[in-house]
């Protein structure tokens, strides 16, 4: 195959995050694959529960305790966030995927109802969690 005679510049393949102005849609989307592997990593702690309860009522204290300690908690919180994170732009795009929302102003106002419904759910979930006394033994 002959080569061409034009002369080649470097430059990346698609546009990458030096070209992009930072505004809330490219957020939500970095913020998008954030979450799913954060919920990858949330079900290797379900994982985890699973094989303490397997392993018998000592594993399953041990492990229960971990969840309970401070850190777990934080971490359990940000699995909650993530998911709901995770659900709400699920369902934004596929509102895209049926031709809907791609207008700038809509796009970024999509993203905010999803950030917000994300704090808004997750805090509400771990009130009622409260209320129904999931923490008591803490």
């Amino acid at each position: 195959m002959a080569e061409s005679s034009r002369p080649t510049t470097e430059r990346p393949l698609s546009p990458h995050l030096q070209v992009w102005r930072w505004h809330v849609t490219l957020a939500v989307s970095i913020a998008h694959r954030f979450a799913g592997i954060g919920l990858y990593l949330g079900l290797l702690l379900i994982a985890g529960w699973a094989l303490a309860v397997a392993d018998g009522p000592a594993a399953f204290d041990t492990y229960a305790g971990l969840l309970a300690s401070p850190v777990g908690l934080a971490v359990l919180f940000l699995i909650t966030l993530a998911a709901f994170f995770h659900m709400a732009n699920g369902i934004r795009h596929l509102v895209w995927d049926l031709g809907f929302g791609f207008k700038p102003k809509t796009a970024d106002f999509t993203a905010l109802v999803v950030i917000a419904f994300a704090v808004l759910a997750t805090i509400a979930f771990w009130f009622r969690m409260a209320a129904f006394g999931a923490f008591a033994h803490v």
